[in-house]
């Protein structure tokens, strides 16, 4: 079967929904998601327009991103006794890498997937920095 590259917001949906269908039930990463996320929809929602934004800054969409995705995952983190590791990190990163192989390829799929590193590496950091801020 040959995949298609990521080309617009139903693309990015379907990688969202896929890969967070994946994080929901995952032993690890499950119980934290589950925990912290109640309204699944909204959350599936703005990550599809965080994604989108991300991949496609330079086209005119519908939906942009505005927010700050660090300080929520720093909050998280506070909330489970500073426990986030690298490790979380490592297994969403190879879930995203998983979902992305499984439904698409080409440039945008290959820039998700730099991103995604780049994000992780940025958020696990400052995480483990805003541990020592009070």
């Amino acid at each position: 079967m040959n995949k298609k590259d990521i080309q617009n917001r139903e693309d990015v949906s379907a990688l969202v929904n896929s890969f967070y269908k994946k994080i929901r039930v995952d032993e690890t990463l499950g119980p934290i998601f589950n925990k912290v996320i109640k309204d699944w929809d909204e959350h599936l929602d703005r990550l599809t327009t965080f994604w989108e934004t991300s991949l496609f800054m330079t086209k005119k969409l519908d939906k942009k991103y505005y927010g700050n995705p660090l300080a929520a995952h720093v909050e998280v983190d506070r909330r489970f006794n500073h426990s986030i590791t690298n490790t979380h990190f490592g297994l969403w990163l190879n879930l995203w890498f998983e979902t992305l192989d499984e439904l698409f390829e080409g440039e945008v799929a290959e820039n998700a997937k730099r991103r995604a590193r780049k994000m992780g590496t940025f958020m696990f950091m400052n995480i483990f920095a805003a541990r020592g801020e009070k």
